[in-house]
């Protein structure tokens, strides 16, 4: 396979993507300079411990943590840090893993953090103890788990405390480091999808989080399978050992003693639970240039791109029929601009059909459907370029007419941009007399809580 064949000769259809970093739809696009400091690595040979140790003072330096190391993504992140709390530097013990009978395994977990992703710590041979209830997102009250219902459930078998990122979560991150430590326990930390902003790379170990995971494939801008876990350097170097290739004679193994105490070591740890979750040169490379830029990038220069993709979604699809539009902000990411489209009763379907149409178009484009039940959807800019705003709306025209797929092409106007035949109006935006949809002011980001994949 020659290196220039595209994706698109291997027989992949592309898409628009407004529905953000999800990783099913391949993240967040790769800046050309990463790519192109991706393909220099590959063209190299290096000793990957010592390069994750380089990694480590990096990621230290913007994390504020004391070590890191680059995970092959978030949930390899969660794996590996569960598996660093249950076995330490004990090589026995990385032996075991996922049998661990008879081992401190037990990580508590509010209610109202368990999801889908912490999977990633039940594989470490972790089990969760759940605890409270979540009366707030229920209905039924006010209150949530709180700090001292986690402190009563420490037992001889608690291995850590589980807490996922998000902008409502209770209790309080501050409350439940204070009662893990006490009882001399490490708090893991899911924060996945909590950039931007970019202050929050250090809010949670500034709380006191042993250990935290960043995705590296969301709005890092890194590569797609990659991640950050940063915390305290004996458990990152425990994640590491874990993850490594450690195929050595032990008098030819020289670990690098910058991140690994061999002297605290009985012995080469055989591979890992986490050797299936191995990063390459390429990676890391990516993943470390990608950290570098978002934290220089100011975060006014980030939203004036985002808002300048919004302003072209609102006018190209604002003359469309039955269809109002929105202008929001997410204040969970940074402020994150958003534009959230309702139908009224003259598009003649609900707002899950026209999601469905809309992936029927070629190319496909694909909105975030996560509040469709309740008649909403919302266009997140973070993966999409001014190029893609014409096809949004010739695909959003098709859909709310027939729903019958609109080729792209087609006869293009004199700035060069493909137009719907007979149809005054935006790019590619078919106009109906006397009917317009509705641009309207700035207005909250939606249903609290949700973890909008940035």
């Amino acid at each position: 396979m020659s290196l220039e064949r595209s994706i698109e000769e291997l027989g992949a259809a592309r898409i628009i993507n407004g529905a953000g970093t999800l990783t099913r739809l391949g993240a967040s696009p790769i800046d050309p300079q990463i790519a192109a400091a991706m393909a220099a690595a590959a063209g190299w040979s290096v000793d990957i411990a010592e390069l994750q140790a380089l990694a480590s003072t990096r990621i230290a330096q913007a994390t504020g943590a004391e070590a890191g190391i680059v995970t092959a993504g978030a949930m390899a992140g969660l794996l590996l840090g569960a598996a660093a709390c249950i076995a330490g530097l004990d090589p026995v013990k990385m032996a075991r893993l996922p049998h661990t009978r008879g081992l401190r395994r037990e990580f508590i977990v509010p209610r109202s953090h368990r999801n889908s992703y912490d999977h990633g710590v039940r594989a470490a041979g972790a089990r969760l103890l759940e605890v409270g209830l979540a009366d707030r997102l229920t209905g039924c009250g006010v209150r949530d788990t709180e700090a001292w219902e986690i402190e009563s459930a420490i037992g001889e078998r608690t291995a850590g405390v589980l807490w996922l990122a998000r902008a409502d979560a209770r209790p309080s991150l501050e409350s439940v480091v204070r009662v893990a430590h006490t009882a001399g326990l490490p708090v893991l930390v899911d924060a996945a999808a909590e950039l931007p902003p970019v202050e929050n790379l250090r809010r949670y170990i500034a709380a006191g989080a042993d250990l935290v995971v960043f995705s590296g494939g969301k709005s890092l801008g890194g590569p797609s399978a990659s991640g950050i876990l940063c915390g305290r350097r004996t458990l990152i170097a425990s994640a590491l050992l874990q993850q490594l290739d450690l195929d050595y004679r032990s008098e030819e193994w020289e670990p690098p003693a910058s991140l690994i105490d061999r002297s605290a070591l009985a012995g080469v740890p055989r591979h890992g639970i986490g050797r299936a979750c191995k990063v390459g040169k390429e990676q890391i490379v990516g993943l470390l240039l990608a950290l570098e830029r978002f934290v220089a990038q100011p975060a006014d220069l980030r939203r004036a791109h985002q808002e300048e993709i919004v302003a072209l979604l609102v006018n190209a699809l604002a003359p469309l029929p039955a269809l109002h539009l929105t202008s929001t902000r997410d204040p969970a990411h940074g402020d994150l601009p958003l534009l959230e489209l309702r139908l009224d009763a003259r598009a003649g379907l609900d707002a899950s059909e026209l999601a469905a149409r809309l992936r029927r178009q070629r190319p496909a484009v694909h909105v975030d459907a996560t509040a469709a039940d309740l008649g909403r959807l919302v266009l997140v800019p973070t993966c999409l370029a001014p190029a893609d705003v014409p096809l949004i709306a010739r695909a959003m025209a098709a859909a709310l007419s027939s729903g019958v797929p609109e080729p792209i092409g087609g006869a293009a106007g004199s700035d060069g941009v493909p137009r719907v035949p007979g149809v005054p109006g935006a790019p590619g935006v078919p106009g109906a007399p006397g009917v317009s949809g509705r641009a309207g002011a700035q207005g909250g980001p939606g249903a609290p809580g949700v973890r909008r994949q940035v």
